[in-house]
């Protein structure tokens, strides 16, 4: 399922949406995939999840933490 959250709010004011798959699979607008995007909150723009998972969705929880570590788990 592709979720929509609130991202932050740029310094103009505008209001941002991060998207994204819960599942860790590429999403899909107009032809192409991101691991996930970050649109304007009014933007008309319709991802689709599709059925091939980015590589980062397959790592395991430990190499995950090293990486947010910085090597320190």
């Amino acid at each position: 399922m592709v979720i929509t959250e609130f991202y932050t709010v740029r310094s103009d004011g505008a209001r941002l949406v991060r998207r994204y798959s819960d599942q860790g699979y590429y999403i899909e607008r107009d032809g192409i995939l991101y691991d996930e995007a970050i649109d304007l909150e009014t933007s008309p723009y319709v991802y689709t999840e599709t059925d091939t998972k980015h590589p980062r969705a397959d790592l395991p929880i430990e190499e995950v933490l090293s990486i947010i570590l910085g090597g320190e788990t």
